[in-house]
């Protein structure tokens, strides 16, 4: 049986750290975002009742075939774990906007669906969303500045995200 190798062993590399600019770009990108997000969050949980993740899931459902997901996949696709996701669904079969069956494939897996009253709710939240999205990000951005968000997301997404 071999050992395994230690980490003693590995060549140690030096970091490459962030030089000044690189780390004020850095702080700006990751501070706006959270703050972005939280803002998201709070507008659609105020004017509708639907935190952002819910409605992250509603959306995810409703643009699919048939309004239904494998819930595993549904987590994948929500960068989410099965259990956190498992635990939203179940908030939202309370409140009649989603249900679980059975794969037909293979008797195993559960689908989330989108139920009508479901999809109702994104309707309704819909424009709350779009209205905060354009206050907070685009009214704030040159048209310039779209095209380099643009350009820049595409990027980080086919490093981070290439396609299978």
């Amino acid at each position: 049986m071999s050992s395994p190798v230690s980490s003693a062993s590995q060549p140690t590399r030096a970091p490459r750290w962030l030089d000044a600019d690189e780390q004020k770009a850095w702080r700006a990108w990751l501070y706006s975002a959270q703050l972005l997000m939280d803002r998201l969050d709070r507008d659609l949980t105020h004017e509708t009742g639907i935190s952002h993740a819910y409605y992250e899931i509603l959306v995810a459902l409703s643009e699919t075939p048939g309004r239904k997901l494998r819930m595993s996949e549904l987590a994948d696709r929500l960068l989410s774990s099965r259990s956190r996701l498992s635990h939203a669904v179940s908030r939202l079969e309370e409140r009649g906007w989603v249900v679980r069956e059975l794969c037909q494939d293979d008797g195993r897996g559960q689908l989330a669906v989108l139920t009508d009253n479901g999809f109702a709710a994104l309707e309704a939240a819909a424009p709350i969303h779009v209205e905060s999205v354009r206050t907070h990000l685009f009214d704030q951005l040159s048209p310039a500045q779209v095209e380099a968000m643009r350009d820049l997301g595409e990027t980080l997404l086919r490093h981070l995200d290439p396609p299978r």
